[in-house]
């Protein structure tokens, strides 16, 4: 069964509950260069499941995601109470052959663009934190609430790619 929004949101807000979502973020390169760094192409490339993606196809998400993040943001500074269209992210996977991505370019675009949101989050004045979107499915999303979403989903997928890492590295031994 396929989780509400709702349900996802919570889940998302859940990995972030206590933490810093900046510091999460600002870690999130680093963490997942270090989880990386060793894997050959192959090892990458493994799905740990039928109908879920491998590390290459997270890297490549992640990377999207950050530039739909990127569009987000400025459009709510710009214009507080823009409609967010949301967009499905396993239509985006197999349209953009995140299978055929290659996980550094991924790593580094990723890397590149959250930097970018980075720097525009910590040059706005408190007050626009409260500025906000309409989100298609979620509703009201301010700057701040997404920043969390943001950390959250990057938690989320931290724990995955751990978890494809470890899985990997026990069946080899």
């Amino acid at each position: 069964m396929q989780e509400t929004a709702q349900q996802y949101t919570q889940r998302l807000l859940g990995h972030v509950e206590g933490k810093d979502p900046l510091r999460v973020q600002k870690e999130t390169p680093n963490k997942l260069a270090a989880l990386v760094r060793r894997l050959s192409k192959s090892q990458a490339a493994r799905r740990p499941a039928p109908g879920k993606w491998s590390i290459i196809e997270i890297l490549a998400h992640l990377a999207d995601a950050e530039l739909v993040i990127s569009w987000r943001l400025r459009q709510m500074l710009a214009a507080n109470g823009t409609p967010i269209q949301a967009y499905d992210q396993d239509v985006w996977a197999e349209t953009f052959r995140y299978d055929h991505r290659d996980a550094k370019r991924s790593l580094e675009t990723f890397r590149l663009l959250r930097q970018n949101n980075l720097d525009l989050l910590n040059s706005i004045p408190k007050d626009l934190w409260e500025n906000y979107g309409i989100h298609s499915e979620r509703g009201k999303e301010t700057i701040a609430h997404t920043a969390r979403m943001i950390a959250g989903h990057d938690l989320n997928h931290i724990r995955q790619v751990e978890q494809i890492v470890k899985n990997g590295k026990s069946r080899t031994r």
